[in-house]
């Protein structure tokens, strides 16, 4: 199999038999650094549910926001859990674009992610791309390639977009939360994003039956459940909205459904 336009060989230790989400959302943001898999997976996706192709870009769009929020908020340190493969609005981009002292650890263990953030990243000294598995936050935390970029003495956003779905045992997914959480300063900043089955016209439960066949599941949860990620901060205005709705001033002119929650709150 060939990327769609990326690698003509995959990066080593890539598997390819499976679709692996973050491929998946590249291919529907437009990217190419895809395979034939994972085109696949998203095209039943986008069949089961017509939406969720609006869904990702809504979710990247909020991601924009979220970003240049927290800079003009005085955040400009942001570690990005699960950062996927770079494309059209990267957080360090819009980040260095708003302050250009701003700096930026992505962290994902998806090769074909981490060979195209390594390019990317290439002579910036403020952005790094560390190989790992968010679920071990010490490790994350420790790892040079986060240490030498962020200072955690001083607020610093975690970024957590589409990916916190991926956890199915919700003691797991809040108690790796909470560590992450712990490891930040006063003042800083969750922002999360997920998956939900609470809008009628969205079947989210469709979208993530498709994602059996990937590398990794997803699992929607309801606004209740969501709410409780946020633990220890309190949320910014204006509350948890589905992604559209986020500080957006074309919100009214946005569709209307999109199945996603989005957030961001300030750790107490």
């Amino acid at each position: 199999m060939v990327a769609q336009g990326g690698f003509e060989q995959p990066p080593q230790h890539v598997d390819t038999s499976r679709a692996n989400p973050a491929r998946a959302y590249d291919y529907w943001l437009g990217g190419s650094a895809n395979f034939a898999v994972d085109r696949e997976v998203a095209d039943e996706m986008s069949r089961r549910e017509p939406n969720v192709v609006h869904t990702a870009r809504e979710n990247r769009s909020f991601l924009g926001r979220a970003v240049r929020w927290c800079v003009d908020h005085g955040i400009t340190q942001f570690l990005d859990l699960g950062s996927g493969i770079p494309t059209v609005g990267n957080v360090h981009e819009i980040a260095q674009r708003r302050d250009p002292e701003a700096r930026v650890a992505y962290v994902d263990n998806e090769p074909v992610a981490v060979a195209h953030s390594q390019q990317l990243l290439s002579g910036n000294p403020r952005a790094s791309i560390t190989n790992a598995d968010l679920r071990e936050p010490d490790r994350v935390l420790s790892a040079p390639t986060v240490r030498e970029v962020l200072d955690f003495g001083r607020p610093v956003a975690l970024l957590a977009v589409m990916m916190l779905h991926y956890f199915r045992d919700d003691e797991v997914l809040a108690s790796t939360l909470a560590q992450y959480r712990q490891a930040l300063a006063p003042g800083s900043c969750l922002v999360l994003t997920h998956l939900t089955d609470d809008d009628p016209e969205v079947d989210m439960a469709a979208v993530a039956a498709a994602t059996d066949r990937a590398t990794h599941g997803a699992h929607p949860r309801t606004l209740e459940q969501f709410r409780e990620l946020f633990r220890g901060t309190e949320l910014v205005d204006p509350g948890i909205v589905f992604v559209h709705r986020w500080n957006n001033p074309d919100a009214a002119t946005a569709a209307a459904h999109n199945g996603v929650y989005g957030a961001v709150g300030r750790v107490l």
